[in-house]
C-alpha cells in the first residue's frame, strides 16, 4: 500500500515534467517541434493559450502507472518499467494525439532499454530471449507496417516492448501481444458505441501496445 502511495505522488510529479515533452513532439509530421511550455491545466505559459493534452490528463494517467508500478512491480524490474512508463506516457499522447511515433523517442527508448536489461537480469540466457522477442516483435510489426495499416513507428516501438516483456519468458511475450490486441479492440468498440470514431477511422494502436506490455509485465511479475 505504502509503494503504490509514493508510485502515485511521484508519478503525478513526473506527469508535471512529461507533459511539456508531450506538447513538443505532438506535432505532425514535418512541422518543427513545438515550443509553448504548458502548465499542468493545459494552457500555453507564455501565450496563455490552451495547447496539449486535456488539463491533468498527463499528470493522472504518470499518476495511475506509478500508482501501479509502485503498488505490484518486482523490485528488480522497477528501473526498467520505470523507464518503459515515462517515455510510454510520452509516446501514448503524443500517438494519440497526431498518430505517430516521433523516432527522437523511440530511439532513446530503446537505447536506454538494450542497457537496463542486463542489467535487471544478469543471466545470458535471459539476455538471448530478451533480443529474440525484440527481433521478432520489431520483424512483426514491421511486417504490418508493410502489409496493413499499422505505421513504422509501431515497429521501430516494438522491439523496446518486445525485450522488456521476454523477462518474463515467452509466456509474457504472448501475453503481451495478445493484451495489445484486446485493447486495441475494446477501444475501438467503445469508441464506434460513443459514435466517437467509424468502421474506416485511423485509430493510434501505440497506446494499446504500451498498455498491453504493462499488463504482461504485471501479470507476469506475480505467476
Amino acid at each position: 500500500m505504502t509503494g503504490a502511495v509514493v508510485g502515485a505522488v511521484l508519478g503525478l510529479f513526473a506527469g508535471a515534467l512529461l507533459r511539456p515533452a508531450v506538447a513538443r513532439y505532438a506535432v505532425p509530421p514535418g512541422e518543427p517541434w513545438g515550443s509553448c511550455l504548458p502548465t499542468p491545466l493545459g494552457r500555453c505559459v507564455r501565450h496563455g493559450e490552451r495547447t496539449g493534452p486535456p488539463p491533468l490528463a498527463v499528470e493522472a494517467v504518470a499518476a495511475a502507472l506509478g500508482t501501479a508500478l509502485g503498488g505490484w512491480a518486482p523490485g528488480r524490474w522497477l528501473p526498467l518499467l520505470v523507464w518503459l512508463a515515462l517515455f510510454g506516457t510520452v509516446l501514448g499522447f503524443v500517438d494519440a494525439a497526431v498518430k505517430r511515433l516521433p523516432d527522437a523517442l523511440t530511439l532513446p527508448l530503446f537505447l536506454g532499454t538494450a542497457v537496463l536489461v542486463p542489467l535487471t537480469d544478469h543471466r545470458p540466457a535471459v539476455w538471448l530471449r530478451c533480443a529474440l522477442a525484440a527481433g521478432v516483435l520489431g520483424l512483426l510489426f514491421l511486417l504490418l507496417a508493410l502489409l496493413a495499416p499499422m505505421g513504422l513507428g509501431d515497429a521501430k516501438l516494438a522491439p523496446s516492448l518486445g525485450a522488456a516483456l521476454a523477462l518474463g519468458g515467452w509466456r509474457a511475450v504472448y501475453g503481451g501481444l495478445f493484451s495489445m490486441w484486446l485493447v486495441a479492440g475494446l477501444w475501438a468498440v467503445a469508441l464506434l458505441v460513443l459514435r466517437r470514431a467509424g468502421r474506416r477511422t485511423e485509430l493510434a494502436f501505440g497506446p494499446a501496445m504500451l498498455l498491453g506490455t504493462l499488463a504482461a509485465l504485471l501479470a507476469a511479475a506475480h505467476r
